[in-house]
């Protein structure tokens, strides 16, 4: 029995919502016949893709080593369904985009909404996840990471630099102490990362500052902006965050500042799929229009 490109879809979308549930939403289908099309691939294979846990479904060796195969078999057809439509430079099909959880809530939707626009036919997922993408089990396929990688079979592109700073809720600040020098801040609470949960050396922001401590803390860059803006204490902001957050007022803006990179990583096996490029070309320029844009209202 030779493999069908539904079954190969299916396969895909389980590997990637890692649920029958999840992935026949992807594909808008019923579950059942989802899980139908994945035995019948195992079946056509002689092998087994998946073992099901109460976590879910999660790939085998062998069905680890099939993902990369579909992945460009799904991408060929996605070519051939836009050469053949005759879309031009329009792209079509679903492009999941994984990044820091900053990224994703202050800069990627304006970002992605424009770019869907521009593409009826395009569906943008963006994962905002406070962790490292793995692209080679196909979490993704892109991400967006504030160090560059180290090691992997990787295309990384430099996106832009961005700024951090000291705020606090300007309530806040009129019912505490004075800050008019870093030895003043000793005097305030943080709100900051949970230590032993920092997945890149770049989000430690604790070095450089009098704070020995993390008195409200969380993995989310989204609720540390939000404990600011309730008067919970002085953090560090993302400039492009602020204008989301008209009540946070920057602090000794003139002293202490940060500077960090995004970078687009993508698998180097899609060097050739024209339409990632193509929006790789517009994410890139729409992050840093949009930066500009934010933080010169910062």
């Amino acid at each position: 029995m030779t493999p069908n490109w539904d079954d190969m879809r299916s396969f895909l979308a389980v590997a990637r919502a890692e649920t029958l549930s999840a992935a026949a939403s992807l594909l808008k289908a019923d579950p059942a016949t989802i899980g139908r099309r994945v035995a019948r691939l195992e079946e056509a294979l002689d092998e087994v893709l998946f073992v099901k846990s109460p976590q879910g479904y999660r790939l085998t060796a062998q069905g680890q080593k099939l993902l990369s195969h579909a992945v460009r078999l799904e991408q060929t057809m996605l070519d051939a369904r836009e050469d053949l439509g005759g879309q031009g430079s329009e792209l079509s099909g679903q492009i999941r985009l994984g990044a820091p959880d900053g990224c994703a809530n202050f800069l990627l939707p304006q970002v992605c909404a424009a770019i869907t626009a521009e593409n009826p036919d395009l569906d943008i997922q963006i994962v905002a996840l406070p962790r490292i993408f793995n692209l080679s089990k196909r979490e993704a396929d892109m991400a967006i990471t504030v160090s560059r990688p180290e090691a992997g079979r990787l295309l990384v592109q430099k996106l832009a630099d961005y700024r951090l700073h000291l705020a606090a809720a300007e309530d806040y600040l009129a019912k505490h102490s004075p800050i008019s020098s870093m030895a003043d801040l000793s005097h305030h609470g943080f709100i900051g990362y949970i230590p032993d949960m920092i997945f890149d050396k770049e989000l430690d922001y604790l070095s450089g500052t009098p704070f020995e401590r993390v008195r409200l803390a969380s993995n989310s860059a989204s609720v540390q902006l939000n404990a600011m803006r309730q008067g919970g204490g002085v953090g560090v902001v993302h400039d492009f965050a602020l204008p989301a957050a008209p009540n946070l007022r920057k602090i000794l803006p003139d002293v202490f500042s940060l500077k960090r990179s995004f970078y687009l990583i993508r698998h180097e096996d899609d060097r050739r799929v024209a339409r990632l490029s193509r929006f790789a070309e517009s994410l890139s320029e729409g992050i840093r229009r949009e930066l500009v844009r934010l933080e010169a209202l910062a």
